[in-house]
């Protein structure tokens, strides 16, 4: 099961630094001082990665005590301070690094579960909660409604990615090639749900 762990942790790491640059696009558009800033990318980064790693018992999460995280958030902050006017020109940004994250985090989520608990339902649950936790946390802290509870393609992307790793976690596809299709699928049918207004239907009557 820990085959390729330098591709997973080249996965996570990836996955932590564009979740970063998630919640420090938000952030700054929401004109939080530069601790604020800090802290929702911090939050967006490791939130999901902290609640898988407690569920499994894989203590202490790993997003408290690995200072690679915290170098790529602190990168992530400034490179996000430095170019911040282009950033906030760009069509929600925070939306693009939201679901290149997803899928990162989606497959990352599913191995590592997996690989300490080899059950299937608990991986695909945990896959998910890492890619949606941290933008739950975002969210909440910036005063919005999470994305995860509206209409939106969100953690059913997160779901379609997590699968995918999980076939490959249990030999029906190559585990070499799973993470990339986890993370393509993923991030592909979040972005074109945005691209295309895709929704999940609505109980609300108008």
């Amino acid at each position: 099961m820990l085959m390729g762990f330098g591709v997973f942790s080249a996965i996570d790491l990836l996955g932590t630094f564009v979740f970063a640059l998630s919640g420090a696009s938000a952030a700054i558009h929401s004109r939080l001082d530069i601790f604020g800033v800090f802290v929702v990318a911090f939050v967006t980064a490791c939130g999901g990665g902290v609640v898988r790693d407690l569920c499994i018992g894989a203590l202490p999460p790993a997003g408290l005590v690995n200072i690679e995280y915290l170098l790529l958030i602190v990168i992530a902050v400034a490179l996000s301070g430095l170019f911040q006017k282009a950033l906030l020109k760009l069509a929600q940004p925070t939306l693009f690094f939201d679901a290149v994250g997803l899928g990162f985090f989606a497959a990352f989520g599913v191995h590592k579960t997996f690989a300490h608990i080899a059950q299937a339902e608990l991986a695909v649950t945990l896959g998910v909660i890492s890619a949606v936790g941290g933008g739950v946390i975002r969210d909440v802290l910036l005063g919005r409604v999470p994305v995860v509870l509206t209409k939106e393609i969100y953690a059913s992307a997160a779901f379609v990615g997590a699968l995918v790793q999980l076939l490959g976690e249990t030999d029906v596809i190559n585990q070499q090639f799973s993470p990339w299709i986890a993370i393509v699928l993923c991030t592909g049918v979040r972005m074109l749900s945005l691209r295309y207004g895709w929704n999940l239907p609505s109980l609300r009557r108008e």
